[in-house]
């Protein structure tokens, strides 16, 4: 039985699995990395730790495997994280930007008064926020020593992780990257299917620096780092991975992935829908035949406030336990987290805004913030597909979930209850992972759409049992509290030292 290796590069760990042809999970390796934060406000990563764990892990997972059998590599990657390196000695020249990273702010309101918020909405999609690839690489160029000339002179490739591993995993003869991750840059016309010039001259970003732009399923390159040559087949961003891994093929077929942040998607089919209510039109793939488009919202933070209850907080010892200590009360009592910890995303796009919590009591217990904190990123997900559909014009029949907070069944019963929706979970989690080496197994011929489709099986169905006026006030309090930290991100904000003075 021929194998599938997908690459899983995320935000916080770098994993590799080994698929069967079938989906089955043959081996799996995973680890954490380091997370830099040199200012309120800034992510970085080193992308060399990156690079070199992400190989090993590849190795760990081969290891025993004849190299004949593994029949082709898919890479799937955090989106919009920015690395720019030299062409010749192969090393970052900075540390990578994570998409989190908000230190581009200023940026952003730059290219808004000057008149491009509208050519960026309808060319790349996307919006003027620091999220983007496309302004990390303007701050790095002007502020990394020499970055500028050497990139005038064609010295420095940009990519975003995938087009980093590719790169790497080629031995450097291949600078490319796909249509999903292309289309998160700011920089990329998702219609016209090519770099902007508009943007490119905004921000002073010289095409050199680009890579080229591919679609999603087809031959990328071949590495020998495992042993034999292997080829590698397919490529998308993360949410995308998923989109494809969950078998949203048709029009009107969503998923939510809960992962550090929280992604949905929606299959808007082979025109853009431009929305109208603060989300992002993207590339959902594309198969060799056009690209197929997605309406996508994205919120910043969900599992990652889990990990800021277990790590900050301290009010966890691991992320599995939320469920239980969430559900030792029967409601947070009025209790609201706004996770905000690096702005608001989708549908509110406040990156000044900060986290706060509502509804303190003298009664309010470690299980309250807890449940809060759940619950909270139920309530972002409403805030999503409400926008949604209301730019789609549809009614929702189910919602397809994946991601490790995914797991949580509390969760996930509050999340169809708040949507009044039925929430669907596969009994492979894997969906990113899987999507990654569907797109590259639908290239090397393993298998065509249907036969994708009709693998996927579910685990668990969630159906909302709340009633209508609960589940109103409880929206309610929670829109509240988000409209307090909108009108407090948009005063002036006095600095540290002013304050304590």
């Amino acid at each position: 039985m021929p194998y599938l290796l997908a690459l899983d590069q995320g935000t916080t760990s770098c994993r590799a699995l080994l698929f069967d042809k079938k989906g089955g999970v043959r081996a799996v390796a995973q680890e954490e990395f380091g997370q830099h934060y040199p200012q309120p406000g800034w992510v970085e990563h080193d992308a060399a730790e990156i690079r070199d764990l992400q190989l090993r892990l590849a190795r760990q997972v081969v290891k025993g495997v004849d190299q004949g059998e593994i029949a082709a590599i898919g890479i799937t990657n955090q989106r919009e994280t920015t690395v720019v390196w030299d062409r010749q000695t192969g090393e970052p020249i900075h540390n990578a930007i994570v998409w989190q990273d908000r230190r581009t702010t200023g940026i952003c309101a730059r290219l808004v008064a000057d008149g491009l918020e509208n050519h960026i909405h309808t060319t790349t999609g996307l919006r003027a926020d620091p999220y983007f690839s496309a302004t990390k690489i303007a701050w790095l160029l002007e502020n990394v020593d020499g970055a500028r000339e050497r990139a005038e002179r064609g010295d420095l490739a940009f990519g975003t992780i995938d087009t980093w591993l590719l790169w790497n995993l080629t031995d450097r003869a291949v600078h490319a990257t796909d249509v999903t991750n292309a289309s998160r840059t700011m920089l990329y016309d998702i219609r016209l299917g090519q770099w902007d010039d508009t943007m490119l001259e905004a921000l002073n970003i010289p095409r050199s620096l680009l890579p080229d732009v591919r679609p999603s399923s087809g031959l990328f390159g071949e590495t020998s780092l495992f042993g034999g040559s292997i080829p590698i087949m397919g490529i998308a961003g993360d949410q995308q991975a998923a989109l494809f891994g969950q078998a949203c093929f048709e029009p009107g077929m969503a998923k939510n992935t809960y992962g550090t942040g929280c992604f949905m998607l929606l299959n808007t089919g082979s025109e853009p829908v431009q929305s109208e209510n603060g989300l992002l039109t993207t590339i959902a793939w594309d198969l060799g035949e056009g690209p197929v488009y997605a309406l996508e919202g994205s919120v910043f933070i969900a599992g990652a406030a889990i990990q800021w209850l277990r790590d900050e907080m301290g009010l966890l010892e691991n992320a599995a336990e939320s469920e239980q200590i969430a559900t030792s009360v029967e409601s947070t009592d009025g209790v609201y987290v706004v996770p905000a910890f690096v702005g608001l995303g989708a549908p509110y796009w406040e990156p000044n805004a900060r986290g706060a919590v509502f509804g303190l009591t003298r009664g309010s217990t470690r299980a309250h913030l807890v449940r809060a904190t759940l619950e909270s990123i139920a309530y972002r997900t409403r805030d999503v597909l409400d926008a949604m559909t209301a730019d789609a014009d549809l009614s929702l029949a189910s919602l397809r979930v994946d991601g490790g907070a995914a797991l949580n069944n509390f969760l996930m019963q509050f999340q169809a209850d708040i949507l009044n929706v039925p929430v669907e979970r596969p009994a492979s989690v894997e969906t990113t992972a899987w999507g990654a080496a569907g797109l590259a197994g639908l290239a090397a011929g393993l298998f065509d759409l249907e036969v994708l489709a009709e693998l996927r099986e579910v685990d668990a169905e969630f159906e909302p049992e709340m009633d209508a006026e609960t589940r109103n006030e409880l929206y309610d309090g929670w829109r509240q509290a988000v409209g307090t930290v909108m009108i407090h991100s948009s005063k002036p904000q006095r600095k540290r030292s002013e304050a304590v003075r």
